[in-house]
């Protein structure tokens, strides 16, 4: 029988909680429909919009 080792439980327990949060995120707003079979959200048009605009004024060039 295998015992853990006292040096991994920091590890274990850090890896535990979740890194990202999805209930937030800007790309669940606004979802139109969903694919049948793959569960792809698609967004509103007005979504799609406001993303584009984000990008166009928040870019690097």
């Amino acid at each position: 029988m295998t015992e853990k080792s006292s040096s991994n439980q920091p590890k274990e327990k850090f890896m535990a909680n979740p890194i990202e949060r999805h209930d937030t995120a800007a790309w669940r707003a606004d979802i139109k429909e969903l694919k049948a079979e793959s569960k792809v959200a698609i967004p509103t048009e007005d979504s799609v919009d406001e993303a584009k605009d984000w990008v166009d004024t928040n870019s690097l060039s």
